[in-house]
This record gives structure tokens, C-alpha cells and sequence, in this order.
């Protein structure tokens, strides 16, 4: 069985790259061992690569009143309902490595209405999720029961952006048949070798 492409698009060499993503993207491999297939298809478009990376950034590595488990909780139970295999698999081994627990991810994955998850976290994601698939029908109601599990309007703000640049992410990366690195599988599941 031959491995599929990362992307139906061109992927560019690394050392075509302009400085600026080449320098980021050897700085994740350093960090991570490997270079997640994201940062190589979407440089197909390096202008667009800038700010996608900017606001995800801005969004996911910011100190707020989600914990950074949480976002990407948000990343992995919306990328699910939308269909995004790269997504879910990528950012189910960072929710098991954030989070400490190997189980997590699977069960928010499936279904975070019976992940062991509180019930501000299952608040959250049922929130994020109205985003993700019915925005248009959000309303009062919905900011008062994340008011009662102790969300202000700003973490409110988070919850909805994460969902939301993730529901782009996913589209990206379903269109261009993004495919998740092997890495991504193991990680968080087995202690690392030292």
C-alpha cells in the first residue's frame, strides 16, 4: 500500500520557504519532533499561512479563562462533527498531552456528552458546537448557561472564535485531503522514552 500525498496541493521544500515560515516551522520540529503536515500544505500559500498561523496563535496560545486543554477540547469535538480526520487526530494528541489523560481525546472524539468531562467543560463544547454547526440560532439563552457555569463574556468570545477558525481549518483541511502525520497517533497514549 503506497502512503497518500499530504495534499492535493503542491507542498513546498522546505528550503523554498520564505525565511520567516522555514524559521517557524524548524522551531516546531524542534519542539515536536516532526513536522506537522499543516504547516507544510497550507505554505502552499505563504501570505495566507502568515495569518492563518497569527490568529491561531492569537486564539490558542493566549492566557485566558479556558485552560489550554480546554481550546483544544473545543478543536477536537467540533473538527469531529465537521468531518476532519487531520484535525481531530492532530489535536487529540495535544488535548492527551495538555489534559494528562490518554482518554480524553477519544471520548470527547466520539461523544463529549459521555467524556468524563465537567459539567462547565460539557457547557462549553455544547456551545462550541452551536457554533460550529447552528451560529444562527444562538441567543440570550445561550450566553446566560455559560454565565451560570461561571464563563464570562470574553472566555464566551474564545469559546465561539476557537470553534469558529477551527470550522476554516477543517474545511481546509477536507478540501485539500490533508493528511495526519503518523506521529500524531501515539502521542500522549505511551510515556515518552527518555
Amino acid at each position: 500500500m503506497t502512503t497518500p500525498p499530504l495534499s492535493r496541493y503542491p507542498v513546498p521544500k522546505l528550503e523554498d520557504l520564505p525565511d520567516d515560515i522555514r524559521a517557524r516551522i524548524l522551531e516546531v520540529q524542534e519542539k515536536s519532533g516532526f513536522i506537522p503536515n499543516v504547516f507544510l500544505a497550507l505554505a502552499h500559500r505563504p501570505a495566507e499561512w502568515r495569518a492563518f498561523f497569527a490568529y491561531h496563535d492569537a486564539l490558542m496560545e493566549k492566557d485566558s479563562g479556558l485552560s489550554k486543554a480546554e481550546r483544544e477540547m473545543i478543536v477536537v469535538a467540533t473538527s469531529n462533527a465537521n468531518g476532519c480526520q487531520y484535525c481531530v487526530v492532530a489535536h487529540g494528541a495535544i488535548v492527551r498531552i495538555r489534559a494528562k489523560n490518554p482518554l480524553l481525546a477519544d471520548q470527547v472524539a466520539v461523544n463529549y456528552r459521555k467524556a468524563d468531562l465537567s459539567p462547565r467543560q460539557k457547557a462549553m463544547l455544547d456551545f462550541a458546537m452551536k457554533v460550529a454547526l447552528d451560529s444562527a440560532a444562538i441567543g440570550d439563552a445561550d450566553f446566560d448557561a455559560l454565565h451560570g457555569h461561571g464563563f464570562n463574556d470574553e472566555d464566551i468570545w474564545d469559546i465561539g472564535a476557537v470553534a469558529a477558525f477551527f470550522g476554516l481549518s477543517n474545511r481546509m483541511a477536507n478540501m485539500t485531503g490533508m493528511r495526519p502525520n503518523d506521529e500524531f497517533y501515539l502521542m500522549g497514549r505511551i510515556p515518552k522514552q527518555k
